[in-house]
């Protein structure tokens, strides 16, 4: 006779549905059989087709964002931006179309409970993470995120981040970004940037601000990147209305 902790499925359980489904889009997309362009089906259908819940198939959708195979746009679903070159799915945050064959480290430097005020005009309590892009050992990017401190995340300065994508955490926690602001602008290294990134004061870099939100509005997400223009271009996909 089965018993109820028998039929209880094993805590890695949800974990391993999202990453196969996750690997199965991942290859048919790399194998050309989801053009770039193409949108994709629906949660519900996939959710029908993987034989797993729609939260599942959100988990899914999300490692293929920040892997940089699909993006999402509200209310129209998520459509394949890969290209057909090579992605590494290690750099994160972005990757680098102008040597498709670099092979790049990502380093988190500090995750940490910080109180700040570079969202809002008041002092507010975020966890801060910074991270870096290397080649060789030369760091080419560096990124200081600041997400809210939810109960699931309170932690995360001890546990680290799930498989080391700020995404997926966020969507562990329930936090799934649907829509952001970004902008971008020159920028050039201070003193203490310089440092970081091994590059002279005055280094010309590409410098990004975002700002991600639920569908219902709630904060998510405030990123700052500095890219190095060598490695990085800016790419903007329009969609129709």
């Amino acid at each position: 006779m089965q018993t109820e902790a028998s039929r209880t499925p094993p805590p890695r359980a949800e974990g391993l549905k999202h990453e196969r489904v996750a690997a199965v889009l991942d290859r048919e997309i790399r194998a050309g059989l989801v053009r770039r362009g193409a949108r994709l089906p629906g949660e519900v259908e996939l959710a029908r087709r993987f034989g797993v819940s729609r939260n599942t198939v959100r988990t899914a959708l999300a490692q293929l964002t920040e892997d940089g195979l699909i993006s999402t746009r509200t209310g129209k679903g998520s459509f394949v931006i890969f290209d057909g070159r090579p992605l590494d799915g290690r750099l994160g945050w972005t990757h680098s179309p102008a040597d498709p064959d670099l092979e790049v480290e990502l380093r988190t430097i500090r995750i940490a409970h910080e109180h700040t005020s570079h969202r809002s005009d008041r002092t507010e309590k975020l966890i801060v993470i910074e991270r870096l892009q290397l080649t060789k050992s030369k760091p080419i990017a560096w990124e200081r995120s600041w997400i809210p401190v939810l109960e699931p995340l309170r932690d995360l300065p001890r546990r680290g981040l799930v498989s080391d994508s700020i995404a997926l955490t966020l969507t562990r926690a329930g936090l799934h970004p649907d829509h952001c602001q970004q902008r971008l602008r020159g920028h050039t290294l201070d003193a203490d940037e310089a440092k970081l990134l091994k590059r002279r004061t005055g280094a010309w870099f590409l410098r990004t601000e975002r700002t991600s939100w639920t569908a219902d509005d709630r904060f998510a997400e405030y990123a700052e990147c500095l890219l190095d223009p060598s490695y990085f271009e800016l790419t903007l996909d329009y969609g129709t209305a």
